[in-house]
């Protein structure tokens, strides 16, 4: 096991040069996947292994629930023993639990109140409310999931924003970013070192919602129009929501990508870039990860069932 079973927490820093490279390189769909798999990979990787530092760590110590096999000196030789560091792992590892517990809740909650909220309004794929300040939103739930926008931003919009408003929000629940969103803020959570891949997933995800509302539209100048404007009226509206089921990016560089030309749907960088050196390399930290916890979780489980034989 030895010095493998730390890698995985640490590893997530080999990623965060793919995480502002994705954004500008590569198509907001592929960015989006690409960082998200990472993301989740090395979140569970290092969990993993955090848990197996917390049972090596503190397996010597009195009263401990495991074997009594685990005092043997063979035992002792062949496990890393920290107590500090395995004392250490034990809130370290209720930090997380709690961190990614309390997200699950409360992204479950938002949905609950946003549908509640609905309850009154027909069952279409659009939900207008009357009211006077202006945002919408991609409320997914059920089959398809519903777009929610009040009567003041669609006051403010020409028809062919309105159109290119209802195309962005529809690409959100068409792709499923909740989804993606979601599990990028777990693995923030599980370790802080993915933090800036959140970031980037969540303004990847707003692209991917852009480029798909353009190409439904036909004009990326109309899209752009339409994404400044409703920044520009927006003062309030329900953050909670926004938060739990996406999340507006940086407007100035949305309208700035849709102003210039469309990006290429390459599915994997170049090796020759600076984008593929990233890529590679954030994926090369994924699968040491992988095998560092793996190998870690496997010689654990070998040397638990030499100690207390059946």
């Amino acid at each position: 096991m030895g010095v493998f079973v730390f890698l995985p927490i640490v590893l997530p820093l080999t990623a965060w040069p793919i995480a502002r490279l994705a954004e500008q390189h590569l198509h907001p769909r592929t960015a989006t996947k690409l960082l998200t798999g990472v993301a989740a990979v090395m979140a569970l990787c290092s969990t993993v292994c955090l848990a197996l530092v917390m049972v090596v760590g503190t397996a010597q110590l009195p009263g401990n629930p495991l074997p009594d096999g685990w005092s043997d000196p063979e035992v002792r030789a062949a496990v890393p023993y920290d107590e500090v560091v395995g004392k250490a792992a034990i809130p370290a590892l209720c930090l997380v639990v709690v961190a990614c517990g309390r997200t699950l809740w409360r992204h479950r909650r938002v949905r609950r109140r946003a549908h509640r909220a609905l309850a009154g309004l027909p069952g279409t794929g659009v939900a207008v409310l009357p009211d006077e300040v202006p945002y919408a939103y991609a409320l997914p739930g059920g089959r398809q999931g519903r777009v929610v926008v009040t009567t003041a931003m669609l006051d403010c919009l020409e028809p062919a924003e309105r159109r290119a408003l209802f195309a962005h929000e529809r690409a959100h629940l068409t792709a499923r970013h909740h989804r993606f969103l979601l599990t990028v803020q777990l693995a923030a959570r599980a370790n802080p070192f993915l933090r800036p891949l959140r970031t980037a997933v969540a303004y990847a995800a707003e692209r991917w919602a852009d480029e798909e509302a353009a190409r439904v539209v036909g004009s990326r100048r109309t899209v752009a129009g339409a994404i400044g404007k409703a920044a520009l009226v927006t003062r309030g509206g329900p953050p909670a929501a926004l938060a739990g089921f996406a999340a507006p990016g940086p407007v100035p560089r949305r309208v700035a990508a849709l102003l210039g030309p469309a990006p290429q749907a390459r599915r994997w960088p170049s090796l020759f870039t600076s984008a593929g050196l990233a890529a590679w390399g954030a994926a090369a930290g994924t699968a040491v990860s992988a095998m560092a916890s793996a190998n870690s979780a496997v010689t654990m489980v070998l040397i638990l069932r030499a100690a207390t034989p059946l």
